[in-house]
């Protein structure tokens, strides 16, 4: 057989191949949706970001994150999602209650990984935590149950405690739930609390550049993603004003609040990364029980302290996991 002949003959049998077995498939690269309202939320998508790298997942060459950032307007959240679902995300990654209802309600199939701070089963997200039941699963941290004792630590902090003032959406069912926590702490305490009711980012950014030093003694977070997405302006006007804040998430007083008090948001999306790896990689999110994160800590911020002319209890500072000089 000639050689021209032999050439021929190759040529023809690879051509008969299945494409499959002639060319080689590329990797397949996840595409995965985050939605959250901004803000101080960013510290979640960090420790999500090193959480996968933890496990071996590779951004940009195994998945790729695609981020809707609210910037604090929860309702548009229906329709990022709906746009990420009809673009053919492979999942989408939410952070807070009142944004994951949202996301749910507007899409029908794609898979969510969730980070909240109310039980997902009251919030209709869930069956339960051990059975999810659903296209959802995650993490749940602990939150609104801190309320009392965020307020208790800041009439630890300032025994003259008279008046405190509080922003939140009124619309937002965990806001509501967290300000009765709230009103019902304040009493105990013989505390008056001023809630001011704010609809939108702009409604808040006007009520907090209002508010005079005279009429509060301090600044209060009512849980409300909206609002924490706005917490570096409260904190920058609150210490114009040489008023002392009080938030619930302990790196926010590297921004310059005086206290903050809960759990971590980077360790939160470290934790949520197993969950979006797992589904990611075909696991359904039916087969993976929520779980629970409640390792909380305290952090104070002596630098804003001695702006204020305050002097933080030593049971406090001895209390605190993270101090700022």
């Amino acid at each position: 057989m000639s050689k021209k002949i032999v050439v021929a003959f190759l040529a023809a049998a690879l051509a008969l191949l299945p494409v499959h077995l002639s060319l080689a498939q590329p990797a397949k690269v996840y595409r995965v949706g985050v939605v959250f309202e901004g803000g101080p939320f960013y510290a979640v998508i960090d420790g999500l970001k090193d959480g996968l790298k933890e496990l071996g997942f590779a951004e940009g060459t195994q998945f790729v994150l695609e981020f809707r950032d609210l910037k604090g307007d929860r309702q548009a959240a229906e329709g990022v999602s709906k746009s990420l679902e009809l673009g053919k995300v492979d999942l989408i990654y939410v952070v807070s209650t009142s944004v994951t209802t949202l996301v749910k309600r507007a899409t029908a199939e794609v898979p969510i990984v969730f980070a909240v701070g109310a039980d997902p089963v009251v919030a209709g997200l869930v069956d339960s935590f051990a059975k999810p039941g659903g296209r959802l699963t995650g993490v749940h941290y602990l939150s609104g149950d801190l309320t009392a004792k965020r307020l208790e630590i800041l009439k630890e902090i300032l025994p003259d405690l008279r008046r405190v003032v509080t922003f939140y959406d009124p619309s937002n069912a965990i806001a509501l739930e967290s300000a009765k926590s709230a009103r019902e702490a304040a009493q105990q305490l013989r505390v008056d609390l001023v809630e001011r009711h704010v609809a939108s980012v702009e409604e808040l950014r006007r009520g907090v550049n209002a508010l005079k030093a005279q009429e509060v003694d301090a600044y209060f977070y009512t849980n409300d993603a909206m609002v924490a997405s706005q917490a570096p302006f409260i904190i920058d006007i609150a210490r114009a004003k040489k008023l002392p804040t009080m938030f619930h998430e302990p790196s926010i007083v590297t921004q310059g609040a005086l206290i903050g008090y809960g759990v971590s948001y980077y360790e939160v999306g470290r934790l949520s990364a197993k969950y979006v790896q797992r589904v990611l990689t075909g696991t359904s999110p039916q087969k993976l029980p929520v779980e629970s994160f409640s390792r909380l800590g305290l952090a104070v911020n002596l630098k804003t302290a001695r702006e204020l002319g305050l002097a933080i209890p030593q049971s406090v500072l001895w209390r605190a996991q993270k101090v700022i000089e």
